[in-house]
C-alpha cells in the first residue's frame, strides 16, 4: 500500500472538519463565520453572502503576503458574488474562486498541501 496523504507542516491551519454553525481548523473550534491563513484563523463578523462588501474582505487585503487565491465559502450552497464586488476586490489584487463551503474547504486544503498561498473566507453551512 503506497500512503498518498499530502505532507502539509505542523504549523500550518488545515480545515478540519464543518457542521451547521461551526469550522474545526487545526483542532481548534470556531463558532461562526472564519477567515482561514495559512498560519492563523480569525473569526469573520459578516452577517451573511447578500451583505457582503469591500470592507469585509479587509484582513485578506491587508496580509502580507497577499494570498494567491481567495476561497469564498457561500454556506451551504453556491451563490454568485455581485459582479461589481468581485471588479473591486480584483482591482485590489485579491483573486476571488467562489464556491459553497463545503467544497471551499476541500479546496483550501489541497491548495495548502501544493504549498499555494491560499486563504479561506468561509460562511457556515
Amino acid at each position: 500500500m503506497v500512503d498518498i496523504t499530502p505532507i502539509i507542516p505542523a504549523d500550518r491551519q488545515v480545515i478540519d472538519t464543518y457542521a451547521p454553525g461551526r469550522f474545526r481548523v487545526s483542532n481548534v473550534v470556531h463558532e461562526g463565520a472564519v477567515i482561514v491563513f495559512p498560519d492563523r484563523t480569525i473569526a469573520w463578523d459578516v452577517p451573511g453572502f447578500a451583505d457582503l462588501t469591500v470592507d469585509h474582505f479587509a484582513a485578506v487585503l491587508a496580509a502580507d503576503p497577499k494570498p494567491d487565491v481567495l476561497l469564498l465559502g457561500s454556506g451551504a450552497r453556491m451563490q454568485l458574488l455581485p459582479s461589481v464586488l468581485r471588479k473591486v476586490l480584483r482591482e485590489q489584487g485579491l483573486v476571488l474562486d467562489v464556491m459553497d463551503s463545503p467544497a471551499a474547504c476541500r479546496t483550501y486544503n489541497v491548495l495548502l498541501a501544493e504549498g499555494r498561498r491560499v486563504a479561506a473566507a468561509l460562511l457556515t453551512v
